[in-house]
């Protein structure tokens, strides 16, 4: 019996262009599955993009890069109304 992956995110990057010379990567090619009944948990030093990551994947920042699929469905792209 195989569990359900819930969430998937593949290769995500989020950078943030400071000026026409600097950009921050604030999250540089992270990837990682949730299973259905998992916990998990996301640990990393301050200003690691702990944070930069989770509101990637709620869609309050557009990701630069990568995939996040939530039960299946592509959700990291334009979104349609449902």
């Amino acid at each position: 019996m195989s569990k359900e992956v819930v969430l998937k995110v593949q290769n995500l990057k989020q950078y943030f262009r400071i000026s026409k010379k600097v950009t921050v990567k604030a999250v540089d090619d992270i990837s990682f599955e949730i299973y259905r009944g998992e916990t998990f948990g996301l640990v990393g030093e301050s200003g690691s993009g702990k944070s930069t990551t989770g509101r990637s994947i709620i869609r309050l920042y557009t990701p630069t890069d990568g995939q996040i699929d939530f039960l299946g469905k592509n959700i990291s792209g334009r979104l349609s109304s449902e």
